[in-house]
């Protein structure tokens, strides 16, 4: 699990086991990207990329324990990366989309 200090955003609900695909790591390498960024992110509530309504639908699952979606682009302003939190919070994968 992330952990976050006290002088970070609260974190809302728990990671579980965290994973990442092997083309989201390659894509955080050649970007430069931190993969602990993106998770402190998806963590606290931010969602990054999402549509109004998908970030929406993300506070409500936070409330109710179902599935938690991020999305973010990264550095090179091309690649983009989403992080998903499984309604058990039994885990959290880093992928690519093409990935999924």
């Amino acid at each position: 699990m992330v952990s976050i200090n006290s002088s970070s955003p609260r974190q809302r609900f728990p990671l579980g086991r965290i994973v990442a695909t092997p083309a989201a790591l390659a894509a955080l390498a050649k970007s430069g990207d931190s993969a602990h960024a993106l998770l402190m992110r998806h963590v606290t509530g931010d969602f990054g990329v999402v549509c109004k309504e998908d970030w929406q639908s993300n506070d409500d699952a936070i409330a109710s324990g179902e599935r938690v979606f991020s999305a973010y682009m990264l550095k090179d302003g091309k690649t983009k990366l989403w992080v998903i939190t499984e309604a058990d919070r039994s885990s959290t994968c880093v992928l690519m989309p093409e990935d999924y």
